[in-house]
């Protein structure tokens, strides 16, 4: 029974993929986006974040001097409180105005002191505050009207203080999300970019099998080309000779006798057609271990790698002639053969580089006979 040649490069379908990842790919693909727009866009929208990040960290900044400045106004309150309280404690009773102790007079001033200085930074301020009344500045101001200022100053700064807080938490808060979400489109972007980069590698890895399927190939049948034959004929010959015994190997040289006359009464489509079926039953009347190959034109080879006896390429070379007779029935041809040249390796022919070459001088003879047969090379004695 005759079997499939493997030795024939098949295109295999591409495997369907499945999965979010794919499904993704596939509905973006059907949108028309393509990953550089959608790596594009994603580099738009982290560009607009890293402005807004920029605005608020400004923001955070002018909150936090916003904040420090509060701090220091609250602790000028805080100090002329404790000046006020201080005078306070050291004011002579009613009546004895006149009389006042040094130390009293000290308060008075270290007071007026701390109110000047509060106004100052009242004043200073980069908001709007409530302005502190300047007859509070002076020495005998009264403790009254001291104390509803500073309670007003103290208030307000307070207030100040907490939404200058409440804003800065906000800001930050922002910005960390704002972050989240730059990140996730950097590494959208990354994925993006790497899966552009996977895929083009995977269309280069393609284009280069293409390119070298192409090299090795017939373009018609695809077979094997004589390039590739004679690569496959260096592996098996080096196969062979590592084995113990050494394995024999062999090249069956096909011509198609009247082949000619196919192209030019018939027309070249009909050859065409003709090489394409007869070189598909060729791979399905050899091994699967073995190699048919197109030499060019109306010439092929069978690599047969490995065999016991003669008879075994005598019954692969009577398939092969089959073949030629069953493909010229089916066509309703009538007159197409073929001879076939026969040598192996390493007896008679001890040189591997030379089986082609034997098995086509081989053919020759075999057409000179009158074709439509086979026959096996001659063992060539040394020179004396």
């Amino acid at each position: 029974m005759a079997t499939r040649a493997s030795e024939i490069s098949t295109t295999t379908p591409e495997p369907q993929r499945s999965g979010p990842a794919h499904a993704g790919g596939t509905l973006i693909a059907r949108l028309g986006i393509t990953p550089a727009a959608v790596a594009s866009a994603a580099l738009f929208c982290l560009l607009i974040g890293l402005v807004l990040v920029a605005v608020q960290i400004k923001a955070i900044f002018s909150d936090q001097l916003k904040q420090e400045y509060t701090g220091m106004v609250l602790d000028a309150v805080g100090r002329a409180e404790s000046a006020r309280d201080l005078a306070s404690a050291w004011q002579p009773l009613a009546g004895d105005s006149a009389n006042q102790p040094e130390h009293y007079r000290h308060a008075r001033a270290d007071l007026a002191a701390r109110l000047t200085s509060l106004a100052a930074l009242v004043q200073a301020s980069p908001v709007a505050a409530p302005r502190m009344p300047t007859l509070v500045l002076s020495p005998d101001a009264n403790f009254d009207t001291a104390d509803a200022v500073l309670r007003e100053q103290a208030v307000y700064w307070r207030a100040q203080r907490d939404l200058v807080n409440s804003a800065l938490h906000t800001r930050i808060t922002h910005v960390a999300r704002t972050l989240i979400v730059l990140s996730a489109l950097l590494f959208g972007v990354l994925i993006t970019a790497l899966g552009m980069y996977a895929k083009r590698t995977r269309q280069l890895a393609g284009e280069s099998h293409r390119f070298e399927h192409a090299a090795l190939h017939d373009a018609m049948t695809g077979l094997p080309n004589r390039r590739q034959l004679f690569a496959m004929l260096a592996q098996a010959a080096d196969s062979a000779q590592r084995e113990t015994p050494q394995r024999k190997i062999a090249v069956l040289y096909v011509d198609l006798d009247g082949f000619k006359k196919v192209n030019d009464s018939l027309g070249h489509p009909l050859g065409d057609e003709f090489l394409i079926a007869v070189s598909r039953r060729f791979r399905q009347s050899v091994r699967q271990r073995d190699v048919v190959a197109r030499i060019g034109g109306d010439e092929f080879a069978v690599l047969v790698r490995g065999f016991a006896a003669d008879e075994e390429l005598g019954v692969i070379a009577e398939r092969l002639i089959g073949c030629v007779v069953q493909t010229d029935e089916q066509m309703g041809i009538g007159f197409v053969r073929a001879s076939i040249g026969i040598a192996s390796y390493p007896e008679p022919v001890d040189d591997y580089r030379r089986l082609l070459a034997t098995a086509d001088e081989t053919m020759y003879e075999v057409k000179r006979r009158g074709k439509n047969g086979y026959a096996f090379a001659a063992r060539t004695e040394p020179a004396n």
